[in-house]
Formats: C-alpha cells, structure tokens, sequence
C-alpha cells in the first residue's frame, strides 16, 4: 500500500476517470473502506484519502472491499488487464505468443481485442510504457545509460530513436532536465485561482491551476536545468490571452490563435486535436472523441490523453463528458472543469 505525492500520475488517473489506467494500479478510500479502479465513477475521493495497491489481493489483505459500482477485481482479472501487466513485468517485449497466452486467448483474437480496448497495438503499449519508465527514472536523477537499461531498451540507440518522440526530447535532454531551453513563466490570479503560464521559443508549454507555490516549484523541477525567467514584461500579453480564456470564454478565434509547444505521442496529438475542433459551449463524450479520430474502440485510450495534457484551456479537455452523464473527472479538479462548462454554455 502506498500513497502518491502531487503530480504522480496515479493521482491524474484517478481525477480524470482514466480507462486506460484499469489493470495497472487500485486505489482504496480510507473513509469509506472501498477500493474502485482508476475509471470508477464514484465521486473522487479526497487525495489525503487515497491509498494505492499493485493488486486486489493486497487492498483486501489491507481490510478494503470492493467496489459494488466499479467492480474493481473483475478489471484485474480481464484479460487486456492481464496482458498489461505480464508486458511490464517483462525486461524486453515477449512474443505476441506469449502475451496471448498470459491472457488467455489466441494471438489472432488477444491482437484484435486489445487493439479495440486501449486503441493501439501490444507493441505501441509496451513502447509507451518503456517511455514512461525512461522519463521517470531520468527525472530521479539516475545516469542516463543506466536508465536506458532499466527501462527495457536493448541499446541508447533504440532509446534515441523510440523514445525521444514520446518524451518531446531526446533522452540526453530529458536528463538535463531542459538544458539549452528559455522558458517565459508567470503566476497569475484568476477567479478560479493560481494559473501557471510558461512558454519556450516554440509556444506554450503548459497551462496549469493550483497552489502559486506548487506550480513554481513544479514547473522548476521538471525543467530545472532551463532557463526560466518570470520577469519579462513581454510576457504579459500571452498570459493575458491566458486568462482571457478563463474570464472571458467568447471569441473561439483566440483558442486556436495561441502558439503551443505541444509535446506528446503521435495518438495523444491526435485527441489533443480533435478537442481543440470542440467548439466553445459544447461537449463531446470520450467515445465521441474516438470516433472523430478514427479509432472507436480506443475510448480508454482517449481518456488516457485527456489525462496527459499538460495545456488547460488551450487543449479544452474539460469540454471531454462521460456518456454516462455528469461532467466527469479533470486533471485540475472536477469543481474547475464544471465551472468552465457553465461559463462557456452562458455565453
């Protein structure tokens, strides 16, 4: 059982409801005793009262029952979930025999379906998550070789060539933590609080709401080898575009007109795009969302993007609903999201 600092990614997957993210982690509430899966519908239960687990053996051994709404351990026990986790337990991609088998099913039908369920293939998902360890373990400090190594890539060169387009750096940049890079940063007050503007040369790099001191500190950690300035005077007019988008939701013009330095999958590019086509004022649901990009059965894999952006408002993610109903689940808390749905339908 552990718990997650701010910013951890499991954190993210459970505010935004992430499908992706069923059969790789559970969350228990200690309030209530329960443990959901990542995508449970429930009402997200405060961060302090979160606690996290490997597998519903371990919730239950801790004294926490599963979910009645989520049922959590039949998401462990899906076969796609399964496979998941037998492909990151592995130090190099198993055979698509051998994967088929962990889960049950021939490779024809287990390639077929797990395609459907996460919108790409094993091998797209065992190299997204190889990413993933790489980013991590480079962020930790450790020396970039050794994270390469950890990470499951069978050489630097396969790491240069697989990794650098999923991290938006090459590895050696990641290491340095944004070495060589200008950043343009700013704090500023909204009536829906803090939000952090920062910009390389390129455009915006992220747009996010919290604590002013945390999101600083955040922003530093992540790019601390940059140079980051936030007291240039010219700045001022991309932040004030910035929070126009939150005060005064009106022209669409100016949601598109902002540059952005977008870093992410070539996937995650395509959702980001299809929600920046969401006009002001209107939803789409995930499933919505997948279709429009040509991938219907890729719902979880869409939520999963929508988790991973890192530019509030200019990639309009909480314009993103269940189909359910409700507004759903948001990276920067579901209060935020509703208020910016209301804001754009009174218009």
């Amino acid at each position: 059982m552990t718990t997650a600092e701010a910013g951890d990614w499991r954190e993210t997957a459970v505010e935004a409801r992430d499908r992706s993210a069923d059969g790789r982690f559970l969350f228990g509430v200690v309030t209530t005793g329960v443990y959901c899966r990542p995508s449970c519908p429930a009402r997200t239960a405060l961060r302090e009262n979160r606690r996290y687990f490997a597998s519903a053996d371990e919730a239950e051994a801790a004294g926490f029952r599963a979910c009645l709404k989520c049922r959590p351990r039949e998401a462990w026990e899906d076969p796609v979930a399964r496979a998941c986790r037998f492909i990151e337990a592995a130090e190099s991609l198993p055979p698509l025999e051998d994967i088929a088998a962990a889960a049950g099913l021939s490779p024809h039908h287990f390639h077929r379906r797990f395609k459907a369920e996460t919108g790409v293939t094993p091998r797209a998902w065992a190299a997204a998550r190889r990413a993933e360890r790489l980013a991590a373990a480079l962020a930790a400090g450790e020396p970039v070789t050794r994270a390469i190594h950890s990470a499951g890539y069978e050489s630097s060169q396969a790491a240069y060539a697989e990794a650098g387009g999923r991290l938006g750096m090459a590895p050696r940049r990641v290491a340095q933590k944004g070495a060589g890079t200008r950043i343009r940063a700013a704090v500023a007050m909204t009536s829906l609080g803090a939000l952090l503007v920062a910009a390389t040369d390129i455009g915006v790099v992220r747009i996010a709401f919290g604590d002013a001191a945390d999101l600083e500190n955040a922003l530093r950690r992540d790019f601390a080898q940059a140079e980051i300035v936030t007291d240039d005077a010219g700045f001022a007019e991309t932040v004030a575009a910035v929070v126009s988008l939150v005060e005064r939701p009106r022209d669409e013009r100016r949601w598109l007109a902002l540059p952005l330095d977008i870093r992410g999958t070539a996937f995650q590019q395509r959702v980001w795009e299809a929600l920046r086509r969401i006009p002001v004022g209107e939803t789409a649901t995930y499933g919505e969302i997948a279709r429009a990009i040509g991938k219907p059965n890729a719902v979880r894999a869409v939520a999963g993007a929508c988790a991973a952006n890192e530019l509030a408002l200019a990639i309009p993610c909480h314009r993103v609903v269940p189909a359910a109903g409700g507004s759903g689940g948001y990276r920067w808390g579901p209060e935020r999201k509703q208020s910016l749905l209301s804001r754009e339908r009174m218009l």
